[in-house]
Formats: structure tokens, C-alpha cells, sequence
């Protein structure tokens, strides 16, 4: 089988883990081979998932046998995945690493053993990080030390290339933007008219203190107590949803609020299509795929204006409010006063022509192309002096870490040659048979 490129796409979140990095991920890999390259992913092992599975479309995903200590995220070893990960190269013949999210452990020592390896490397940053607190100041000076050896990195709004421009001391010539997209034949409107006597709001995200729920608790019984036939979908779980439910019970709310729990992705669109207005309340978003979605299902969208939210969607589709519960519930009664003029079918054709997941791979397809055609000096000093300007004292440590870990590539070579790695086929045969495999004796 012959394909123009072989990309390996590398994160701690992914299927069965829901959440938007994980679809933006699959979506993109299911783009990529339909345009014919080569899609790999490589993520940690998850219950029930282990080894390497075929999704559709021969898509193949390596579980790695590495355990999450912290959502998700699995604990650094730095060099303890360069086996596995150089065994996986050289099998698949992967010519470039694509890594995803900025707090994924994965995906930074990917992206260190791949280049040690002379891969290109492209880096995908999902999320906007602070500058004052602690945990964004390791992560911040890990970013750095990570992206000052890639080729090209990808933002997916403007808010958040700025972010990471500041944050990694990246040059902004180097960071490209390509929005998230949503697949519009899994997100329609629900054709049924609205119900005169009953108004339906949905929220639909982890219930966790970045996503805004202490505010919810404060805008959902306001909202009520104003309206009598308004009701409330909410799904999500997360350590929040406690404080959510105790307030509802509290005050006597629960006949008119509904709790789903976790929402699988496939599920979501049965969700959404139950309310006319979709709310989100988070305190920082990179771009949010959720209220996307709910544009395309046909909802008025109300959402905080934080991050990247501003770029997503045009006025009419939505309505944005401060991160404040006074806020919040001002823009919730602009949108109720809206919802007689809403057309959800023509709405759901303005998203599908402004987020498309083949114009979005299309776009990535040139990013690869300018990382692959990079002239810059890749070798071991060339490596080693970009490294040292990360800093005074952080540069110095840098540069060491890449020396122990070229070292350790060397001594791998030496132990286990690449002619005795067997080359996995492109497609698999008999795939029933194939569907889990272990990957300990890789």
C-alpha cells in the first residue's frame, strides 16, 4: 500500500477517555488515512484496552502498558517509553510525530525521543495555561524545553497561539492555527418543533471547577425561580457534581433538573437536541468543541467569553457573557428573547461550512509538509544549542537530558538492532483476530 506520508499521533488522552482533545484526535487520524497517509496513534493503556487495537477505517492504536497516576495523565518516567516508542517507529515507518496537549506526559517524552531519533515533529497545543501559580510554571518551563526543538506547532485559535507563544518563548513564525472541527452527520437539528409550554437549557461538560460549575450553581435556581417552564439537562461527571446536586436537592429543584452523569460522545447529540439553549460556563477554553456541536444540533449557544470562545462561532449563534453568575444568567434571558427568530437548519449548514474535518486535515497536511521540508540544523549540537537557550540554568539541565537520552537511543541501537524490529503491515490481516495484542515484548 502506498501512502504519501506515515504519522504517528501521540497522547495520553484518547478512546475510551471522552473529551475533546480524544475526538479531535480520532477525527483527524480517520481524515488523515481517508486522504491517504499513514495514521498511527499511541496512547497508555486503558481498562479493557490494552495491547493495540484496529478501529475503523484500519485505523491502529497502540495502548502502551503505562498506568494514569492524575486524570489521565501517566507518570513521567522520561526515558522508560523510548523502547517501546522506537520499536513502534521503526515498525510502522513513521516519518513524522505528531504530539498532542500540553499537560500530556506522552507526548513530551515523545516528543524528545523522536527527535533524538531525527524525526520531524509537530506539536499540537489544545489548552491556555496562567503564568502566576505553581503547576503552570512547571508546565510552562517543560513546554519550553519540549517545543524548542520541534519543527512546527499548531494552536487551535488565536487566543491560544498567543498563550503559547509567551508561555514556550516559541517564534509566532513557527505556530500555526487550525480550529477544532465537529462531524455535522453526528450533529443535527431534531427536525420536531419546540414545545410551547416548556423551555429546556442543556449543559453538557465535566463537571469540574475550570468548567464553571460553581457558577452554574448559582445561575440554575436563579433561572428557574424566573421562569416557570424552564427546565434543565445537564450531563457530565466530575468532583463538582456533589456540590450541583446538593444545591438542587436543597432547594427543591430536582423535578426540573435532570442529571445524566457521563455522557458517552456518540450519545451527545440526543442530549443536546432535548433543549433549545446550550450553556457554557467554562473559566478558560483554548476553543471549545462543545458549544460547536450544539450550534451544529440546531441550539442558541451561551457561553463565557474566555480564551479562545469569541473566535468560534458568529454573534447570531451565540451569546457570550463575563464569567460571572449576573452575567451568565443576562445572557441566558438574550437568548431566550432570541429563540423565536432561530432557524436551526440553516444554522447547522453555516457550521458544517465553517468547521469541516477534511479542511481541517487538509490544513494540517501543510503544516506536516513545512515541518518535513525544514532545513534548520537537526543535528546532535544543533539540538543541543537550542536547548541551551531555554535558560541561564534550565538550558544547561536541558542539554543534559538530551545527551543521557542520545546515549540511551545509541545503547538501544547497539541492543536491539532496527533490522530485528518486524515491519508491521499497513492493514491488518484477518482483524478479528488482531483486535488486542500484547505489546510487552516489544
Amino acid at each position: 500500500m502506498s501512502v504519501s506520508r506515515r504519522v504517528l499521533l501521540v497522547s495520553d488522552f484518547f478512546y475510551p477517555n471522552p473529551g475533546g482533545v480524544e475526538n479531535h484526535i480520532d477525527q483527524l487520524a480517520q481524515c488523515l488515512v481517508s486522504r491517504g497517509h499513514k495514521a498511527v496513534i499511541l496512547t497508555h493503556a486503558y481498562e479493557g484496552h490494552a495491547g493495540w487495537r484496529y478501529l475503523s477505517n484500519d485505523l491502529k492504536v497502540y495502548y502502551a502498558p503505562r498506568l494514569p497516576f492524575y486524570s489521565q495523565v501517566t507518570f513521567p518516567t522520561i526515558f522508560g517509553s523510548f523502547r517501546l516508542l522506537r520499536a513502534i517507529l521503526i515498525g510502522e515507518r513513521i516519518d513524522l510525530v505528531h504530539a498532542h496537549q500540553s499537560f500530556s506526559v506522552l507526548a513530551h517524552e515523545s516528543i524528545l525521543h523522536a527527535r533524538t531519533m531525527g524525526y520531524k515533529v509537530v506539536f499540537t497545543d489544545h489548552s491556555l495555561f496562567g503564568f502566576a501559580d505553581g503547576s503552570s510554571i512547571l508546565t510552562n518551563k517543560l513546554l519550553k524545553f519540549t517545543l524548542a526543538d520541534v519543527h512546527q506547532v499548531i494552536c487551535v485559535s488565536h487566543t491560544s497561539k498567543e498563550n503559547t507563544v509567551l508561555r514556550a518563548c516559541v517564534p509566532p513564525g513557527r505556530v500555526s492555527v487550525i480550529p477544532n472541527a465537529v462531524d455535522t452527520a453526528k450533529f443535527w437539528p431534531s427536525g420536531q418543533p419546540d414545545p410551547p409550554d416548556k423551555l429546556t437549557i442543556v449543559a453538557l461538560s465535566r463537571m469540574v471547577y475550570r468548567k464553571g460549575i460553581d457558577l452554574l450553581n448559582i445561575v440554575i435556581p436563579e433561572m428557574l425561580a424566573r421562569h416557570p417552564n424552564l427546565h434543565f439537562v445537564i450531563g457530565g461527571d466530575g468532583a463538582k457534581l456533589p456540590l450541583l446536586k446538593a444545591t438542587i436537592q436543597r432547594q427543591q429543584l430536582a423535578a426540573r433538573v435532570e442529571f445524566l452523569g457521563a455522557v458517552p460522545h456518540q450519545a451527545a447529540r440526543e442530549v443536546l437536541v432535548r433543549g433549545q439553549i446550550f450553556v457554557n460556563a467554562s473559566l478558560t477554553e483554548a476553543f471549545c468543541m462543545a458549544i460547536v456541536e450544539a450550534a451544529a444540533a440546531g441550539l442558541l449557544v451561551v457561553s463565557t467569553s474566555v480564551g479562545g470562545v469569541p473566535e468560534v462561532l458568529p454573534a447570531h449563534m451565540i451569546e457570550l457573557a463575563e464569567p460571572t453568575p449576573s452575567s451568565i444568567i443576562e445572557a441566558l434571558e438574550a437568548a431566550i428573547q432570541k429563540l423565536p427568530q432561530r432557524d436551526p437548519w440553516k444554522q447547522h449548514a453555516e457550521v458544517q461550512a465553517m468547521y469541516s474535518w477534511p479542511q481541517i486535515a487538509q490544513r494540517t497536511e501543510r503544516v506536516y509538509d513545512a515541518a518535513a521540508a525544514s532545513a534548520r540544523d537537526d543535528t546532535f549540537v544543533g539540538r543541543l544549542k537550542r536547548y541551551h537557550k531555554c535558560g541561564r540554568w534550565f538550558g544547561k539541565i536541558c542539554c543534559c537530558v538530551a545527551a543521557v537520552d542520545y546515549m540511551y537511543w545509541c545503547w538501544l541501537d547497539w541492543l536491539y538492532p532496527a533490522n530485528g524490529i518486524a515491519i508491521a503491515p499497513d492493514t491488518p490481516y484477518a482483524t478479528d483476530n488482531l483486535q488486542e495484542t500484547s505489546l510487552h515484548h516489544a
